[in-house]
């Protein structure tokens, strides 16, 4: 029997450890376009650790989170190992009021773990160390999407040497059934660069990515002149040159900076809201969620989604995990008010 959605979240879920300390050094490197910042600690050195955390992570399962705490209709399509982890991961969900029915459950890896290294209690940058387990064998074809009706599938990163074949099997199944897509890349996708992903690029609805994956993916696809490296690091030139590639709507978030959005020619922006940051993982996907849950409502009014996207993400850096500050919905209305 089939069952209607206004989303499916599709991708990964992880338990996250996090690891905090003040001996990491931030080191500037603005020349690697890709990579302006560091971090870095002493060689050989015993890393004293002053707390750690353990939350729930994962493209999917933080996404999901997000919408159905803002009211949307959520099921998520995942894969976890068969273990105590995988098990408190599937209670969590349906505590959340998040739809399980297409969560596999691999029985020769493990649920999937991120090990997240906070840098300094002021600035909190991090790393993240992901070990994808279960992960890597997720199954989504039209076997798997067919129970579900959804107006929307948000997809965050894949992994897994399957994962190209993954992403063709959504996108041909989201175009039979007129299924809107938004699209959050991770590493794997965007290493692939343009000429792996361009057919699928033309078919999402909305693209979301920070700043630095923004220039990685441009420069997978944009011969490079002696001028280009200056144009690079600007975001109106990445939001046009990826807009021209496809997607309806692109969306580039820049940290302090706040975020962008073209549509339809059309840029917008929108300043980033200040809050005494106490975690800044699972940000990006507090601010895409909230973004597709505002289109889902109003799919013409940009403004209105880069203004859930920056106040959701904005509180959600308030509190440890990747999903422990996300307002519900009356929370966000009240906030943005």
């Amino acid at each position: 029997m089939k069952k209607t959605f206004d989303v499916v979240s599709i991708g990964g879920i992880v338990r996250d450890i996090t690891f905090y300390t003040d001996k990491g050094r931030i080191i500037k490197t603005p020349d690697n376009l890709t990579a302006q910042k560091m971090i870095a600690f002493e060689y050989g050195a015993k890393i004293n650790i002053f707390n750690t955390n353990y939350t729930l992570g994962g493209g999917a399962s933080n996404t999901a989170h997000v919408f159905s705490l803002l009211g949307l209709k959520t099921a998520i399509i995942a894969r976890i190992g068969k273990d105590i982890e995988g098990e408190l991961m599937m209670k969590k969900s349906k505590e959340d009021n998040i739809s399980t029915d297409a969560v596999q459950i691999d029985s020769a890896l493990h649920t999937g773990y991120s090990l997240i290294l906070c840098s300094s209690k002021k600035e909190h940058d991090h790393v993240v160390y992901t070990y994808r387990g279960a992960n890597e064998n997720l199954v989504v074809d039209e076997k798997v999407m067919n129970p579900l009706d959804a107006k929307w599938y948000y997809i965050s990163s894949m992994c897994g040497s399957n994962w190209l074949k993954t992403m063709k099997n959504i996108i041909v199944f989201a175009k039979k059934k007129n299924i809107k897509i938004a699209w959050n890349p991770g590493n794997l996708q965007l290493q692939a660069g343009r000429k792996n992903i361009e057919k699928i690029l033309k078919c999402v609805d909305a693209l979301f990515l920070n700043k630095d994956e923004a220039i990685e993916l441009v420069l997978s696809g944009v011969k490079i002149g002696k001028r280009d490296p200056a144009f690079l690091n600007k975001t109106l030139y990445l939001l046009h040159i990826l807009n021209e590639w496809g997607p309806k709507t692109v969306v580039i978030t820049e940290g302090k900076k706040g975020a962008y959005a073209l549509r339809d020619d059309k840029v917008y922006k929108a300043k980033v809201v200040k809050k005494k940051v106490a975690d800044t993982t699972g940000v990006g996907d507090a601010f895409g969620a909230s973004f597709v849950a505002s289109m889902i409502e109003e799919p013409k009014n940009i403004e209105r989604a880069l203004r859930w996207g920056v106040v959701n993400s904005a509180y959600n850096l308030t509190k440890v995990g990747a999903q422990e500050g996300v307002l519900t919905r009356q929370e966000l209305l009240e906030k943005i008010k």
